[in-house]
C-alpha cells in the first residue's frame, strides 16, 4: 500500500488482512511505535465501539487506529476524539458528502451513521485513535435504517487508498492544532458541524437519563444541555434525537 503524503501521522502503515480490533492490535505495540503509526485491517472479526458495543467491519471499510502520542495535559486528551470527527467530516466533504458530528463520537450522514470513532490509550504515554469508516462495505440488513456508506451515498465504488490517503492528511491538519494547543480553533469548528446543537435530545449515561435542548459545546468539548431543572453539563453519555 502506498503511503499517504503526510508528515507524521501514516508514515508508518501496518497494514493487516485481519485482526480482532485494530485499537487492540495498536496498543500492544503502541510503546515501541514512533507517533503516528497507522494500523489498518482489511477486516476486523471483533470492532469495538463505545462500552464495547460491536462493529460490523466487513471488507470493503476502512478500519484503521492511530497511534498518538500528544503533548498535551490530560483534561484535553478528550479532544482528540473530535479531531478524528472533523477529519472524516472533511474528508466525506472531500467526496462530495454532507456530513455532521453526532455528539461525541460519530459521524452522521441523511440521519444515519457512516462513522464510528473511540479513543483509548495508557495517561501520559499514548492515545489511540480509532476510525471506522463505512466506504465500500456491506450494510447489515438489521443497520440499513440507521446506518449508511459511501458507496450507498454516491453510487459507486471508491478507491479505498485515496479515501485512506486523503482521511490522514485531514487527521494530521486538525491534531497540529492539538499539538499547538490550538483548542479555540477545533472546538469552534465542532460547534459548526455538530447537528445536534439546538436540537431536543435525551441523554442516556451510567448514572442517569436527561433530556433537553443542546445549546452549547464547552471549550471542553462537554456538552451544555437546557434541561427543566437548569443547565447541565453532559462529560458522556448516549445520544437520541427526540421531538419536543
Amino acid at each position: 500500500m502506498p503511503k499517504p503524503k503526510t508528515a507524521e501521522i501514516g508514515k508508518k502503515i501496518i497494514y493487516l488482512q485481519e485482526v480482532s480490533s485494530t485499537n487492540e492490535y495498536a496498543k500492544k505495540i503502541a510503546s515501541e511505535m514512533p507517533e503516528g503509526t497507522v494500523v489498518i485491517a482489511k477486516k476486523q472479526t471483533k470492532g469495538k465501539g463505545r462500552k464495547n458495543r460491536r462493529w460490523a467491519s466487513p471488507e470493503g471499510g476502512l478500519w484503521l487506529s492511530v497511534i498518538l502520542k500528544p503533548d498535551v495535559e490530560a483534561k484535553d486528551i478528550p479532544k482528540i476524539v473530535f479531531v478524528g470527527a472533523l477529519a472524516v467530516v472533511d474528508t466525506l466533504a472531500e467526496f462530495g458528502i454532507e456530513a455532521g458530528i453526532k455528539w461525541p463520537n460519530d459521524v452522521w450522514v441523511d440521519n444515519k451513521k457512516i462513522c464510528g470513532i473511540l479513543t483509548e490509550g495508557r495517561l501520559g504515554e499514548f492515545v489511540i485513535l480509532g476510525i471506522g469508516l463505512n466506504v465500500n462495505n456491506d450494510i447489515p440488513s438489521e443497520l440499513i435504517g440507521s446506518a449508511t456508506s459511501m458507496r450507498l451515498l454516491l453510487g459507486r465504488e471508491l478507491n479505498l487508498d485515496k479515501v485512506l490517503w486523503t482521511l490522514l492528511g485531514n487527521l494530521e491538519r486538525w491534531y497540529k492544532l492539538i499539538q499547538e494547543r490550538k483548542f479555540s480553533i477545533v472546538m469552534s469548528a465542532v460547534k459548526d458541524k455538530c447537528f445536534i446543537l439546538g436540537r431536543w435530545v435525551e441523554v442516556i449515561n451510567d448514572e442517569s437519563k436527561v433530556e433537553g435542548e443542546v445549546i452549547d459545546i464547552a471549550e471542553d468539548g462537554t456538552l451544555i444541555i437546557q434541561t427543566s431543572k437548569g443547565l447541565m453539563k453532559i462529560f458522556y453519555g448516549d445520544i437520541s434525537l427526540r421531538l419536543r
